[in-house]
């Protein structure tokens, strides 16, 4: 087993993923690993990197699947006995334009973007190192499709003693609901992607909170954040930022200084916090 730090950026053989990648291999020391669902993929990134003279490191990885997840968390405690960074990137969005039903839209992007990333948190927060980062890259359109919510489920939603159980719960019905074709009766927004975006928002929240409860004094700060609209598949090519610009928030709360106390369970965009 060796001393090294670790720091890890699930779904990075693209866009912003790939930029945190690039950026951590400037700035964090220790070993970055780029992780990807298709490994041939992924190590064309790597091989990119490697010719800008930087040195990730590959590990397969899809975050839909346990067993994948399961799988690297084995590798992580055997060569690391831990993790220092993980920054929780992968996701997925339909595009505007796109046909698919709605409902199989809202279960497709619901199931990845939170229930997936719950996964990954589930193994690999209980490996988090004292003075550990966690960072959940989540959107300002999670906070703009909260604002669309009806009182009730945005009372929910900002809720400072809401359960991980309760936010299930809450996503798992707005998938019903948009089965039943009765969401917008039930007062959830036509975002499938905000909807997916609010629940890891809340989330982030939560894991804060019962870190602050399991790892009082282990210096651990986890939080949520929004790259920005950033030029990549998934946005498109009308967006402002560079991916590179889009990864400057996320790599800033990972590698916020020892010592640290804040933010922590924050939305953070622009590296400020925002009121949820």
């Amino acid at each position: 087993m060796t001393s090294t730090r670790v720091a890890v950026v699930t779904g990075s053989n693209k866009g912003i993923g790939l930029a945190i990648v690039r950026a951590l291999c400037k700035q964090f020391s220790g070993d970055v690993y780029l992780t990807a669902r298709d490994p041939e993929r992924g190590k064309a990134a790597v091989t990119q990197l490697q010719e800008e003279g930087l040195k990730p490191l590959f590990h397969q990885l899809d975050i839909t699947d346990l067993e994948s997840i399961q799988t690297f968390c084995d590798f992580l405690k055997g060569k690391y006995g831990g993790l220092d960074v993980l920054i929780n990137n992968a996701g997925i969005a339909f595009k505007v334009a796109d046909t698919t039903p709605f409902a199989v839209q809202a279960e497709v992007t619901v199931r990845t973007n939170f229930f997936a990333t719950r996964n990954v948190c589930r193994e690999l927060l209980p490996l988090l190192k004292p003075n550990g980062r966690v960072v959940n890259v989540s959107s300002v359109n999670g906070a703009l499709a909260l604002s669309r919510c009806n009182q009730d489920l945005q009372q929910k939603f900002r809720s400072n003693i809401i359960t991980e159980e309760e936010l299930v719960k809450l996503m798992e019905k707005f998938v019903e609901d948009t089965k039943k074709g009765v969401h917008e009766k039930e007062g959830w927004p036509n975002t499938a992607y905000g909807v997916s975006k609010i629940g890891v928002t809340v989330l982030s929240r939560i894991h804060a909170r019962l870190l602050n409860e399991s790892r009082k004094g282990d210096g651990i700060l986890l939080n949520a954040c929004c790259p920005g609209w950033v030029r990549t598949d998934m946005a498109g090519p009308r967006a402002p930022k560079t991916p590179d610009e889009g990864a400057e928030t996320p790599v800033y709360l990972a590698l916020l200084p020892t010592g640290a106390t804040e933010p922590h369970g924050q939305f953070v965009s622009e590296k400020k916090v925002q009121k949820w």
